[in-house]
């Protein structure tokens, strides 16, 4: 797979098309798998755009993530070229669910400029979905466990460890900002509509789907 190409956008026009997302009467939609901005690598952030204008988009990411429903958002999946995104899963799920996925809440946060690495040789396989690839899902084994770092919206420095759940969401949503979507890295004998997924592999694990899909 050939490296994503860096955008090209101008400072100035990310300041506008954040602008435009911001003052728009209703939430930004969510561009799909075949457009541009999602295959390109998102531009860092170093002040394009000020602190007033940060916070709006956030806020405004924020709530099309929750509209969506989705655990997460980078801002190409809304159009804009940027090393940003918004992270929460507060979703209740199933215990034995829970258990299996490790999957535990994971407060809201916004990242600037992330970048993660594996902590350890583990990596554990689960089915996983994406906003921009409506109406499918397919298997993806990720680290189990990442360092991540990134900076705040107040300009301050972060590093954390991430396991389970949470680490994937962090890894999905980072991969976003180089251009990765997850199908890049998924089983694509596992991949299925949602409607197949509901009726026939909702399990903890993907291993019966494993076995009757081959992968």
């Amino acid at each position: 797979m050939s490296p994503a190409s860096r955008s090209r956008w101008s400072a100035a026009r990310l300041g506008e098309k954040a602008a435009e997302i911001v003052a728009a009467d209703e939430l930004p939609p969510i561009v799909q798998a075949g457009h541009p901005v999602l295959r390109s690598e998102a531009i860092p952030f170093d002040g394009q755009l000020d602190d007033a204008l940060l916070r709006a988009l956030i806020q405004v990411m924020r709530r099309t993530m929750h509209a969506a429903p989705g655990v997460g958002l980078a801002a190409p999946q809304i159009g804009l070229p940027l090393q940003l995104a918004v992270l929460e899963d507060m979703w209740a799920t199933d215990d034995d669910v829970a258990r299996v996925r490790d999957r535990g809440p994971l407060p809201f946060f916004a990242v600037l400029n992330p970048a993660y690495a594996a902590i350890g040789t583990d990596q554990t396989a689960f089915y996983e979905g994406c906003l921009s690839v409506r109406g499918y899902t397919a298997v993806v084994r990720r680290h189990t466990r990442i360092e991540a770092r990134w900076t705040t919206p107040e300009g301050a420095d972060r590093r954390a460890e991430f396991a389970g759940w949470p680490a994937r969401i962090v890894q999905h949503e980072t991969d976003h900002l180089s251009g990765t979507l997850y199908l890049d890295k998924a089983d694509l004998r596992s991949l299925c509509s949602n409607e197949e997924y509901a009726a026939r592999w909702s399990h903890p694990t993907p291993d019966a789907a494993a076995r009757e899909l081959g992968f």
